[in-house]
């Protein structure tokens, strides 16, 4: 069975070069967490991006970790022209979702620690 392959243009859909919203990137996670449950490739291209941020890649590619396997994301997922700065904020948001999706209390519990800190200041 040859898998169909789906082709999302970041920038298309973003309407930007500018990709930093969180709601812009929510946009792209759905487009290819609809694609995967399909059990279709996505091939996601960042051509005529210029600037991404962590908030954009977190809601567009690192939420995929709570509800896909990591083999389900490997195999399915392919990103394309992407600038090498980028390549290495994309790599550390997904360890960053994997360690999240593992133990989501735990990083809960610090977040609301830092939050305690702060206050007492």
């Amino acid at each position: 069975m040859r898998s169909e392959q789906v082709n999302i243009m970041v920038f298309e859909v973003a309407g930007s070069s500018i990709c930093v919203s969180s709601d812009d990137g929510q946009i792209v996670h759905d487009r290819i967490a609809a694609a995967l449950r399909e059990g279709k490739k996505v091939k996601l291209s960042f051509m005529n991006v210029e600037s991404l941020t962590s908030a954009f890649l977190n809601a567009a590619i690192g939420q995929l970790y709570g509800e896909f396997s990591e083999e389900v994301i490997r195999g399915g997922l392919s990103v394309t022209e992407m600038a090498q700065d980028d390549m290495g904020l994309l790599k550390q948001v997904v360890v960053t979702a994997k360690e999240f999706f593992r133990d989501p209390s735990r990083f809960k519990k610090a977040h609301a620690e830092a939050l305690e800190e702060k206050d007492a200041d």
